[in-house]
């Protein structure tokens, strides 16, 4: 007997009312997350943290490249302390107005 082509899903539909849920903000620029977010140990697993915060991964891979994990450690959580570095903060003012997947190469550290 031949089968038949069935959608299980074909008589469902979504609710236009149903919203999606808003946007997730970046803990380090404020901007709503898009479709990838990066779950980032303010504090490094290494040195002890254990709380974790969304990020955008151009966001994470500035702070990685700014600071080191014991610099990371001293200013844990306090996102004011990490602006306060006038090269997160020419960043930060840089990519405000980019898309939120927005994605670049970022400099290497400099050491």
């Amino acid at each position: 007997m031949p089968r038949r082509n069935h959608d299980p899903y074909a008589g469902l539909t979504r609710d236009e009312d149903e919203a999606a849920p808003p946007p997730v903000p970046c803990w380090l620029c404020g901007r709503p997350t898009g479709t990838t977010i990066v779950w980032h140990h303010p504090v490094p697993k290494s040195r002890g943290g254990r709380d974790v915060v969304p990020m955008h991964g151009i966001c994470q891979q500035t702070l990685t490249a700014n600071f080191t994990n014991s610099e990371l450690q001293r200013y844990g959580m306090d996102v004011d302390l990490l602006l306060a570095n006038p090269n997160v903060r020419k960043f930060v003012d840089w990519v405000a107005k980019k898309d939120p997947d927005f994605t670049a190469t970022i400099t290497k550290k400099q050491r």
